[in-house]
């Protein structure tokens, strides 16, 4: 659906506009319409997924260790690798 509308959204159409031809394909809702929050939610965290790849790369990484270390039964993930450049994320 996402690329439906940001496809769309590049030709110049409301969110509003787009809104009715989207249909949930799974879940509770499907075969429903999303709501225009929905929408605006979905293009907001695709912006922010855009602006800021190292930061989904580390929640990727942090997830990952965490399940790792759930499975090995820690329960408690390292610490974070440095961030590239030296700088911290935190």
């Amino acid at each position: 659906m996402l690329h439906t509308v940001l496809r769309r959204r590049a030709g110049d159409e409301s969110v509003e506009q787009i809104q009715p031809d989207l249909i949930i394909p799974t879940g509770k809702r499907k075969g429903q319409n999303p709501s225009v929050a929905s929408i605006y939610r979905a293009l907001a965290e695709h912006t922010k997924r855009e602006a800021y790849p190292e930061a989904v790369e580390h929640a990727h990484a942090d997830f990952a260790a965490q399940q790792n270390a759930e499975r090995h039964g820690d329960g408690t993930p390292g610490p974070r690798p440095a961030a590239a450049g030296g700088v911290s994320s935190r």
